[in-house]
């Protein structure tokens, strides 16, 4: 059965734009996934860890036929194919690619929550969401994507705005 879910992507390592490229271009390559949309890409403030570059996010939608377990293996090898590093909790990284949202789905495994248990208070996810799936019902807090941006605080809001960079896929 196909699933529709939402992907978020972030990059702030050299070259930003190239590393969301890459993942974009890994979703389209598989074949069993199809790309529905593609949020604008954002450039955002790092939160938690503050000594490092901006981001570059984005977030998508896509369908797919693969089982959560199998995605999540497929969102972290692509991490791995482009050098992620875990060393600092929230610290830089080439590409940070995480399941938001899998149709209505709630999961909690150890390797996976469903929805990303921090995407309501994130502005550098719910705005790019917001821009292609503003209607979608996030399960668990019952509101929709839009709804949660919208009452984000205003200084969330504030550290991310559109970055003037395109995919040209």
């Amino acid at each position: 059965m196909q699933s529709d879910v939402l992907i978020a992507l972030g990059s702030n390592i050299q070259p930003r734009l190239d590393h969301l490229k890459n993942a974009v271009a890994a979703f389209k390559q598989n074949e069993e996934i199809k790309v529905v949309a593609t949020s604008p890409i954002y450039e955002t403030v790092p939160k938690g860890y503050l000594d490092q570059e901006d981001f570059l996010n984005m977030v998508m939608h896509i369908q797919t036929d693969l089982t959560a377990a199998d995605l999540l293996a497929f969102c972290q090898s692509i991490e791995q194919d482009q050098k992620r590093v875990r060393t600092i909790k929230n610290g830089p990284r080439t590409i940070d690619v995480d399941i938001l949202l899998i149709d209505e789905e709630i999961i909690d495994t150890s390797d996976l929550l469903v929805p990303h248990p921090r995407m309501h208070e994130r502005a550098f996810v719910l705005c790019p969401a917001a821009d292609i799936v503003g209607s979608w019902q996030v399960p668990i807090l019952g509101q929709t994507v839009a709804s949660l941006r919208d009452q984000l605080p205003q200084a969330e809001k504030d550290d991310v705005r559109i970055s003037g960079f395109s995919l040209d896929l």
